[in-house]
């Protein structure tokens, strides 16, 4: 199924939640009726994300409060000191009951819905009442077939490529043909998986290994050059600094108070572990809006809470050689004793885990949920690398550093900004200087740096309309309207070329 979206165009003077302008922040916003996961990734490599259906996109040089999308390198991340306190305070809760009585002041939490409409519910479902034209999809499989039929066989493979269909995401993550399957992995469980906190057991092999080791030793003499080692000796991990999943997945006594599972749960109403958890999860949600950020008991209802938490456009798929859970949006659920305390809301995507929203239960800030999820994703962010290469980034939504508040993104290090003006990612480093001095900057320091996805040839973009996919050099030719010109070349420019030959533009 191909990327299907209408291009709602520029948004300008609503209010901005961060710096508490009227009307300073500016966007272009898209609704998006299906979307493939590899056009999602492109999209956020472009400065794109989603809320629910509605896809946006900040004008970065416009907004009052410019808006980098932030990305983490999970491979070669390590906790902080603060990061481990919150860590070591998870698991004496976990292990002995304790309750910190120090700071457990927690890291700022977006508004739901604060980067893509400023709060303002009632415009996101009026489009979506709008643009949920559940006719449109079979019209669009039907015409997807006719241009099928009509080009060649040997013509499909560069359909395939437009189409987003899996042959082109084989290209990409180097697999095969895709399977349907979404069944979702069991993770190690705290207290009954391995003890990643202990050297391995050595076997009796590496241990005859090592003492012949120490007997050719033993027999130069002093001050004679060591013959090369054929068992190199191992590292002792006693001097290593405890890796993440150290943290995560210590082992606890057998009489521990209690006990955290995390649940990976695919956001589908056709899903049963969905389906059972989905009141317990709103009336978490409910709880978490009104007491966090003070929402009125009509701004955080059933409606609300699925449009923007569980409807999500992505294309649910699975690949050989991707993960056991497949790509598409999910429900990270965390289970207390028996009971939700906290949900993270995350994309699997062909390249990155992309985080979304949490929320959690108040009566568990001691816990600091919102870095403790942070880091369980990034641990899960490697775990899924495990299986599929590609996969190795952790996409933390935006960095906003002219709010101070909201700089705690870069806390998790190393990480990387995305240029506004060529699309290439920056290590946060070098964007700090140039940060401080301006609230807007171009952050390729090559100034003869381009976008290399810009649009190029605009009269390849797709277009759905009247039930028929044709170029937009065919439709234009047919429209002639100067002012939908402009509207069409400035989707084109903001999606860039690739992604505007491979999605629809729905034009009616």
């Amino acid at each position: 199924m191909a990327s299907l979206l209408e291009y709602k165009g520029l948004r300008a003077g609503y209010p901005c939640g961060y710096c508490g302008s009227a009307a300073g922040k500016a966007s272009c916003g898209m609704w998006a009726h299906s979307l493939t996961v590899q056009d999602y990734q492109d999209l956020i490599d472009r400065g794109w994300r989603r809320s629910g259906k509605y896809v946006y996109k900040p004008v970065m040089n416009q907004t009052c409060c410019p808006q980098y999308t932030i990305r983490c390198q999970p491979l070669e991340f390590q906790p902080s000191k603060s990061h481990k306190k919150v860590l070591k305070k998870m698991l004496r809760f976990l292990a002995k009951g304790d309750i910190s009585k120090g700071n457990s002041k927690d890291e700022p939490m977006e508004p739901i819905t604060e980067d893509a409409v400023a709060g303002d519910f009632a415009l996101i479902n009026k489009l979506d009442i709008q643009c949920d034209l559940k006719a449109l999809t079979d019209d669009l499989q039907a015409s997807l077939q006719n241009e099928e039929k009509r080009k060649g066989r040997s013509c499909k493979k560069e359909d395939s490529k437009e189409l987003i269909h899996p042959q082109d995401i084989e290209e990409k993550l180097g697999s095969g043909e895709p399977s349907h399957s979404v069944k979702l992995p069991a993770g190690p469980k705290p207290g009954k998986g391995a003890d990643l906190s202990k050297p391995p057991c050595r076997k009796a092999k590496e241990i005859r290994k090592e003492r012949k080791r120490l007997k050719l030793m033993q027999q130069n003499p002093a001050g004679a050059p060591e013959p090369p080692s054929l068992f190199p000796p191992k590292t002792n991990k006693a001097n290593q600094p405890k890796s993440l999943e150290d943290f995560i997945f210590e082992s606890l006594p057998a009489d521990a108070p209690h006990k955290l599972e995390v649940r990976l749960v695919p956001v589908s109403f056709e899903d049963p572990e969905f389906k059972s958890s989905f009141n317990q999860s709103f009336s978490l949600y409910v709880k978490y809006q009104m007491a966090i950020h003070q929402d009125p008991p009509d701004e955080c209802g059933k409606t609300e809470f699925t449009r923007f938490l569980c409807n999500s456009p992505l294309e649910a798929g699975s690949l050989p050689d991707g993960p056991d859970c497949g790509y598409g949006s999910f429900h990270q659920q965390y289970w207390l004793d028996g009971k939700i305390i906290a949900v993270g809301v995350i994309d699997i995507l062909p390249y990155c885990v992309s985080s979304v929203y949490l929320y959690y239960d108040p009566d568990y800030s001691f816990l600091s949920l919102g870095v403790y999820s942070a880091l369980r994703e990034i641990a899960f962010t490697r775990q899924l690398h495990q299986k599929s290469a590609p996969l190795s980034y952790y996409y933390m939504g935006f960095y906003i550093h002219s709010c101070p508040k909201m700089r705690y993104k870069g806390g998790y290090r190393p990480s990387d900004l995305l240029c506004p003006e060529t699309y290439v990612w920056v290590p946060i480093e070098q964007c700090l200087p140039s940060l401080e001095n301006s609230k807007y900057c171009r952050l390729n320091q090559d100034p003869e740096a381009v976008d290399e996805g810009r649009s190029k040839e605009p009269d390849r973009l797709r277009v759905f309309h009247k039930k028929a996919v044709l170029p937009y050099g065919v439709y234009k030719k047919q429209r002639k309207d100067a002012g939908e010109e402009a509207t069409v070349l400035q989707y084109a420019s903001l999606v860039g070329q690739q992604c505007s030959e491979r999605m629809l533009l729905f034009r009616n």
